[in-house]
């Protein structure tokens, strides 16, 4: 159980501090890591009577609900905030960022359907947990650096026109042709809701952040693609 507690705890070190680089490049991870709801979870993890893996997935559910509810409290502080026409946008982006969780949500369950073992059901639980953390410390970085006039928003190139956005275009599309190849039939329709969601929140960002934000964003769903399709049909 030691192994397990210590794979655990670096899973979720190296994947909180990506996270802490998508929060719209504006959060300094030495600040982010020093969160409370991040530090209430590593001590969750490291408690003996959580050591099984029963004990490790309530310690992360218990992190995804506190990291929803600083999802709601950002977002009340970006909307008291915000000039009109950015909390329009922000509003747009809220929504879709809600849709695509919902569809992402059987998604997850359909894929990791296909594995077993301890490490899958972590590997789960931490991918339900990071979208949200991420949303959460984007919301807050966004308040935290609201402009109060209405000033234009910065206008960003064609992704075809910047290096960086076309290839981790290519690299999405890739891996989510690798993973829908490797799903079984029946799952390969959820897979295609989630991605056309997550496509939709994507789209809804990309007027409110900046160009290495926006590759940023891509980046984290590769990583998550690329994930699955090494994961999925694997005991």
């Amino acid at each position: 159980m030691m192994g397990q507690l210590k794979w655990t705890a670096r899973v979720w070190l190296c994947v909180a501090g990506a996270a802490l680089a998508l929060a719209a490049g504006t959060v300094r991870a030495e600040v982010a890591a020093a969160d409370p709801i991040d530090a209430a979870m590593r001590a969750c993890l490291a408690r003996s009577d959580r050591s099984t893996t029963a004990g490790q997935l309530q310690c992360m559910e218990a992190a995804q609900v506190a990291w929803q509810s600083a999802v709601d409290t950002a977002w009340q502080q970006l909307q008291a905030v915000a000039p009109a026409a950015q909390r329009s946008l922000w509003e747009t982006s809220q929504r879709r960022w809600k849709a695509w969780r919902e569809a992402e949500a059987p998604f997850l369950k359909a894929a990791f359907a296909t594995t077993h073992g301890t490490t899958s059901a972590l590997s789960e639980a931490d991918m339900q947990l990071q979208p949200v953390r991420d949303r959460a410390l984007a919301l807050r970085a966004a308040a935290a650096n609201m402009s109060h006039d209405d000033a234009p928003l910065a206008h960003l190139r064609p992704c075809s026109s910047d290096a960086e956005c076309e290839h981790a275009t290519f690299d999405l599309n890739r891996y989510f042709r690798a993973l829908r190849a490797k799903l079984p039939p029946r799952a390969r329709p959820v897979l295609v809701r989630a991605q056309r969601m997550w496509l939709a929140y994507r789209d809804a960002m990309t007027p409110l952040v900046d160009e290495r934000s926006r590759v940023d964003i891509i980046g984290a769903r590769v990583a998550t693609l690329k994930r699955l399709s090494g994961m999925v049909g694997h005991d």
